[in-house]
């Protein structure tokens, strides 16, 4: 992307971490004035839930049974992640209630930080001015300090990410595949990744076709990571069985969310609710609504995009952190269920390819533009059904499609003007 003069202007890298730290601490304390005085709290509900998982770990109920030295953080319906992240939180129950706040603004700092060392040792050419622009856009994004300082855990899984990005572009290939391992035991989305990594792995070992992703570096690397994940799981599962294995990963593969949400596949799944547990035996559901309510329905097209996007680009080390990028962007829009939350996934990757764009400011304004604009175009008519209590359902899936097109075109002009 072309340094404009603003780059001339551009202040320290250290300045921009000061005014950043500023600015979360000043949130964390805000959000605790505010919801002292305000029934709508600034603090995200999924805080709340991350909290009482830790006090059950801490102060087990006579229905919390010990399943190891720890307690049950699953007892807290709702809390559906895995439990280290509730043995993270342990403090905000004997230490502060903002404990977890400050932690997740913390991660957003290093993530910052991080995204600076690549800037200016990988990415950018070792142009320092560069790399504190494009890490500010990281750090000074309302987004992402808002979504952290209200209690979101996404900035700790981000960093774990990063970590396997920096490992990688450093090429410590056992480092980065076990951080990948810690990364999807968080959560599952960053697994899509390995296809990027192996196809690195492949290229640098100067194989080709399928011995580029069949070799002995690519399943080292694939081994590690597999057995980090699953070593992780199995330490999990002994500490609290079953309850683990479901509320962390089986109940996302048949979760039916039918509460609006940006992804088209809300309305499909509100016209065919509720699940068939609950709908008598003696009434038989149609095929068409079984094929709506299967999870392949979504999972197909989403993994054939992310994973043949990793395929396809993920071929040199220079182009892992847009491989990445896109993959990411077709994971998130073609999701089942798409929050605001999961924007941060991508995002967290965008100043990391800004220095090999090549787009015209005309272009970059009116992506901008159509990115913002179709959200808001979306929250509109979502006003009107979650706080009017109107019947909107069509209008508002009509607007996600508009979302989903939306972000398509964005999403091939970023990949047009990628010019490493």
């Amino acid at each position: 992307m072309p340094a404009y003069s603003i780059t001339r202007s551009c202040p320290s890298f250290k300045n921009v971490l000061a005014i950043s730290i500023a600015i979360r601490v000043a949130l964390v304390l805000y959000s605790e004035w505010h919801d002292a005085h305000s029934v709508v709290k600034y603090t995200d509900v999924d805080y709340r839930v991350f909290t009482d998982a830790a006090q059950f770990i801490l102060r087990p109920t006579g229905t919390n049974k010990a399943l190891g030295p720890v307690r049950h953080p699953y007892s807290r319906e709702t809390y559906r992640y895995t439990p280290l992240l509730a043995l993270l939180l342990t403090p905000n129950a004997w230490l502060h209630p903002s404990f977890g706040k400050y932690l997740f603004a913390a991660c957003d700092i290093i993530n910052g930080m991080i995204i600076h060392q690549l800037l200016a040792t990988e990415l950018s050419h070792d142009n320092q001015v560069l790399a504190t622009l494009y890490s500010a856009i990281h750090l000074l994004n309302p987004l992402v300090f808002s979504i952290s300082t209200r209690g979101s855990s996404e900035s700790v899984l981000s960093l774990f990410v990063l970590l396997t990005l920096y490992a990688a572009l450093k090429g410590r290939w056992d480092a980065a595949a076990v951080m990948l391992g810690v990364s999807t035991h968080w959560k599952i989305y960053p697994v899509v990744y390995g296809v990027a990594c192996l196809g690195v792995i492949g290229s640098e070992s100067g194989k080709k076709g399928l011995g580029a992703l069949v070799n002995r570096k690519s399943m080292r690397f694939a081994f590690l990571s597999a057995g980090t994940f699953c070593l992780l799981g199995l330490g999990c599962y002994l500490v609290w069985g079953y309850a683990f294995l479901y509320e962390s990963y089986l109940y996302h593969l048949h979760r039916l969310d039918h509460r609006h949400n940006f992804s088209p596949y809300f309305y499909l799944t509100y016209l065919t609710y509720p699940i068939p547990s609950k709908i008598p035996a003696t009434i038989q559901i149609p095929l068409w609504s079984r094929l709506l309510r299967s999870p392949l329905t979504s999972f197909v097209p989403q993994m054939t995009l992310a994973i043949g996007t990793g395929l396809l680009f993920g071929r040199e080390k220079k182009h892992l952190a847009f491989t990445w990028f896109v993959q990411t962007v077709v994971f998130v829009l073609f999701n089942k269920v798409c929050t605001s939350q999961y924007f941060l996934w991508y995002l967290l990757l965008l100043p990391l390819i800004l220095p090999q764009l090549s787009i015209s400011r005309g272009y970059v304004a009116s992506y901008i533009i159509v990115w913002v604009g179709v959200q808001a175009l979306w929250l509109s008519e979502a006003y009107k059904l979650e706080f009017l209590g109107e019947q909107v359902f069509l209008g508002l899936w009509a607007r996600s499609l508009v979302y989903v097109i939306g972000n398509c075109w964005v999403l091939q002009g970023v990949m047009t003007g990628y010019n490493p």
